[in-house]
């Protein structure tokens, strides 16, 4: 999906409102788009849901668009975190209990809550997070580090300590 990209004028006449132009960029994404959010959310009435918001959220953004990366990375963004998915995504916990992953990855920085889905979520390598931010290898496998520092701490339970006052 990243690497899914439309060519220049039919961006352009998607921009412009042309049907046809906006269909094609929807026969070019929206396969990888849905089974995307399926894959997160795993209830298919809702990703379907989410999939029609994030398509049109897509549209309504296009020109905004500045080709800094492929069309389909930015779509793919777009359905992470404006399209509801991080929002619906609660992951069962070892004894039942349900932990919010939308709250403890808002915790994060935003640079560390990109690394950690590109990484985890997407599969992007360290190079492919270093280029995409024009940084080093080091500073992605540094900022997945202490995210997932972060997270660990958000997520185990806490540990309940004695009072010092005497009854």
């Amino acid at each position: 999906m990243a690497d899914s990209d439309v060519p220049d004028e039919v961006l352009a006449r998607a921009r412009a409102g042309d049907e046809a132009a906006r269909e094609a960029i929807y026969r070019t994404l929206a396969p990888a788009t849905l089974t995307l959010i399926r894959r997160m959310v795993g209830e298919r009435a809702l990703a379907e849901d989410i999939f029609q918001d994030t398509m049109m959220t897509l549209y309504e953004r296009l020109p905004q668009f500045r080709r800094e990366a492929p069309l389909g990375a930015w779509l793919r963004q777009i359905a992470l975190t404006d399209g509801s998915v991080a929002s619906t995504l609660v992951v069962s916990g070892c004894r039942g209990d349900s932990i919010d992953v939308e709250r403890a990855l808002a915790a994060l920085p935003p640079t560390a809550r990109a690394v950690v889905w590109m990484f985890e979520v997407e599969g992007y390598s360290h190079e492919e997070i270093a280029h995409a931010f024009g940084r080093s290898v080091s500073f992605s496998k540094s900022q997945l580090a202490r995210a997932h520092v972060r997270l660990r701490a958000w997520f185990e339970p806490q540990e309940i300590k004695p009072s010092c006052t005497m009854i």
